[in-house]
């Protein structure tokens, strides 16, 4: 039979197992606190980029409301338009001239 002293250092023991498990493991524990914090982070990010993404997106529509400039920038660009009366010229350079600068 164990004596009174060997029973309660067990039972510390016992205790100090579970709640090290609970701290480390458990719902509040450290591991998942680490976790949270780096999805968080992640989150962070993801949002900054969305708002940018979202400042940039109501600048060309606040553009585009305002005038017709923005929209035949857009036009020239994308989609290789000219006004009435312009000339398009495309320079494209030889191979052989493209080679020898490499």
């Amino acid at each position: 039979m164990l004596d009174p002293e060997r029973w309660l250092r067990y039972a510390l023991l016992l205790m100090i197992v579970v709640m090290g498990y609970a701290l480390t493991v458990g719902k509040g524990g450290w591991i998942r606190i680490r976790n949270l914090d780096q999805q968080v982070a992640a989150q962070k990010t993801l949002n900054h980029d969305m708002e940018k993404r979202n400042e940039a997106l109501a600048a060309e529509v606040q553009d585009l409301k305002k005038g017709s400039d923005a929209l035949e920038e857009r036009s020239r660009v994308e989609l290789g338009m000219v006004r009435q009366g312009e000339s398009f010229y495309r320079y494209v350079e030889s191979p052989s001239s493209s080679a020898t600068k490499h």
